[in-house]
């Protein structure tokens, strides 16, 4: 059912929004960006797939040729993009192809895996999501202890029902962007390790 839901509604949401996703990778090639942002990213039982965004940064490097903190590579054009959520429209391709569900975890990084605790890699037991119980609860305005202990909760408790429940929640808080950032930060920061995993 779940799966049946998730294909039928990235179909409608890929109609409705088509014109939209028309206009923002007209105005990112105007402005000289990448349209598309492709990662892979670990999605069911830690399987990759690949990941696609819009563009929202640059890939700037300092005299080193490592890449600049993330709030000097973010765009104006990605920031207002980020601050609607409407760089993640192109992920209901990904949602269309079955790698990921419209509820879920977040797909995080790859070089994440090795970092979670046995607990927190449950995450991985069922699908990524394009929103998710973290996301509603906080988004990237919690500590990422909090955020995968609500993923871990979300793969315990996941229902039908709950799934409606994150979707509208989910409209409410991008209508008043709330959770985008965290505090301080044009992006969320990096995880660096799972505090009980580096206590065990």
């Amino acid at each position: 059912m779940k799966r049946l839901f998730d294909f039928i509604s990235a179909c409608i949401l890929l109609l409705l929004f088509a014109p939209v996703m028309a206009i923002i990778s007209t105005v990112l090639l105007i402005n000289g960006s990448c349209i598309f942002f492709r990662q892979e990213r670990p999605g069911l039982n830690g399987s990759s797939f690949r990941l696609y965004k819009f563009c929202t940064m640059t890939d700037e490097t300092n005299e080193q040729g490592h890449l600049l903190p993330d709030e000097k590579r973010l765009t104006k054009i990605g920031s207002k993009l980020r601050k609607y959520s409407l760089d993640e429209l192109p992920q209901l391709l990904n949602v269309l192809k079955g790698e990921m569900s419209l509820v879920g975890p977040r797909p995080l990084l790859i070089d994440y895996l090795p970092l979670y605790s046995p607990e927190q890699a449950r995450r991985h037991c069922v699908k990524p999501g394009i929103t998710g119980w973290a996301q509603v609860n906080g988004r990237n305005a919690i500590s990422w202890e909090e955020k995968l202990k609500m993923d871990v909760w979300y793969v315990d408790h996941q229902h039908f029902l709950l799934d409606l429940k994150i979707l509208f929640l989910t409209i409410s808080k991008v209508i008043r962007s709330e959770g985008i950032n965290q505090p301080g930060a044009a992006t969320t920061e990096v995880f660096k390790g799972s505090q009980i995993k580096m206590k065990e």
